[in-house]
């Protein structure tokens, strides 16, 4: 439910262009895409998490048992949700992670249910704006093994992927049956597509679905 009491409702604004998420496992090019799209749209790109939560989540996911490590997630994904309609007000916003992101990732390292997740930032969805345009990137073990090689920033989530029996899958898992319950869903595979084929792809989808 949206949040009644002022101080605790969304900012609203006149959008200025369209808010695209871009969501997926580790190693599927979210990061690159994010920047060339924003640049092919003249719009703005954040990622979730952004400042102040950003130098904060590894202490956090070594530190924090995984309910209070959930609450920094849900506080990290309110606050860009504000950033993003803030941005939306000049212009088209494309979004690193989103919410999809805290659930399935929350749930396959915690190693709950997905809908027991779900049930826990349900209250909180009237809060977050809402993305016309979801693009769920997919991509085989040994494109994510090439793309993870080239990564000049891996963390430890990242190296998790392939080091910890069954993370993978679950995500993979997860962010599928996310996809399935999302209504601003796209599937995008990104094998054998070079990050300006598929800006190419995500910008004439976005065309069609103003047209």
């Amino acid at each position: 439910m949206t949040p009644r009491c002022a101080p605790y409702a969304p900012e609203e604004a006149e959008r200025r262009g369209p808010f695209v998420v871009l969501e997926g496992v580790s190693g599927v090019g979210k990061s690159t895409l994010a920047r060339l799209l924003a640049v092919r749209l003249s719009g703005t790109s954040v990622h979730t998490l952004t400042d102040p939560h950003t130098d904060c989540f590894e202490a956090i996911n070594r530190r924090l048992r995984p309910l209070p490590q959930f609450a920094f997630y849900l506080s990290g994904l309110l606050h860009v949700s504000d950033v993003v309609r803030r941005a939306l007000a000049e212009g088209p916003v494309v979004a690193d992670r989103y919410a999809s992101s805290v659930v399935a990732c929350h749930a396959a390292i915690n190693r709950v249910e997905l809908d027991q997740v779900q049930e826990l930032i349900d209250p909180f969805r009237g809060y977050l704006a809402t993305p016309d345009a979801t693009f769920y990137l997919t991509g085989s073990d040994s494109s994510l093994k090439v793309r993870m090689g080239a990564k000049t920033d891996v963390k430890q989530h990242d190296t998790d992927l392939f080091d910890v029996p069954g993370r993978l899958a679950r995500l993979r898992d997860n962010f599928q049956a996310a996809a399935a319950e999302d209504p601003s869903a796209v599937a995008l595979p990104t094998d054998d597509l070079s990050p300006d084929e598929l800006v190419d792809i995500i910008v004439k989808r976005l065309e069609g679905d103003r047209a």
